[in-house]
């Protein structure tokens, strides 16, 4: 099967004992190609998934200010992700979004960063990554307000709604990627969101390193596990892992506007 992880931190220190075998893991289970998320440390440095892009070749990125981070967030950094953004290898902006689970950051200031970068992404054309917990309703409004229209589509990463929340987002014009959360015991309603989900608008992804899906869990994930959640999705959906595997990558490539592999 050809694979792609639409969604993951290979730039996390998890990984740098080893994260020359853990690209290769990934290619030997059929990934052939891995979204590094530049959310990395916060401002200043927006750089974290370039690094990995320019490393491996397999690899692409993202540039953006996660909502934990917001409070980092200065004028100089929207200067600097739009010029990150001319990177070739530059495919969204993200992860972007609110977190009202934490709070790492001030909810004013989450949503004034996520408001600046919906901006920015549609200025740039770029597809956006939204993370969203325990804040959907604040979310779909910021969206509402700032993404609607003819922008360039976008990701509800690490999908943990339900069937409603799942045709919201479509009808926003997202795409939903399903990860470890889709193996959980407790998570019927992901599952149900998943079951019924039109097909053009699934992703996978593993969030690696987090979130490893049930066989792994209590392991560090790693793009290469993105295979179990092709599988657990297909279950859902009663079809076949190769089907799920095509379609999937295919969404992938014509999202972000890349030739096939």
């Amino acid at each position: 099967m050809k694979l792609v992880d639409s969604h993951c931190h290979l730039d996390d220190p998890r990984f740098d004992p080893d994260r020359d075998a853990v690209v290769e893991r990934a290619l030997e289970a059929g990934v052939c190609r891995m979204l590094s998320i530049g959310s990395g440390n916060g401002p200043p440095d927006l750089e974290a998934a370039i690094r990995m892009a320019e490393r491996y070749e397999p690899v692409l990125a993202t540039v953006g200010v996660h909502p934990h981070d917001a409070r980092k967030a200065r004028p100089e950094t929207w200067r600097r992700m739009e010029e990150l953004l001319a990177h070739p290898k530059a495919v969204a902006v993200g992860e972007i979004g609110l977190d009202y689970y934490y709070d790492n950051s001030l909810r004013d200031c989450q949503r004034e960063v996520f408001a600046a970068q919906l901006d920015l992404a549609r200025s740039a054309g770029k597809p956006i990554i939204i993370h969203t917990r325990d804040a959907w309703e604040d979310t779909w409004v910021l969206l509402e307000k700032h993404w609607g229209g003819a922008a360039p589509g976008g990701v509800l990463h690490c999908f943990s709604g339900g069937p409603e929340e799942a045709r919201r987002g479509v009808q926003l014009g997202f795409h939903l990627a399903f990860g470890g959360v889709l193996t959980f015991p407790k998570a019927d309603k992901v599952r149900a969101a998943a079951a019924a989900a039109p097909v053009d608008r699934l992703l996978v992804e593993t969030d690696a390193p987090y979130l490893a899906p049930a066989p792994m869990r209590g392991r560090r994930n790693e793009p290469a596990y993105v295979a179990e959640v092709v599988r657990r999705l297909a279950a859902c959906r009663g079809v076949s892992a190769e089907e799920v595997a095509q379609q999937t990558t295919a969404n992938f490539e014509r999202l972000f506007r890349l030739r096939p592999e």
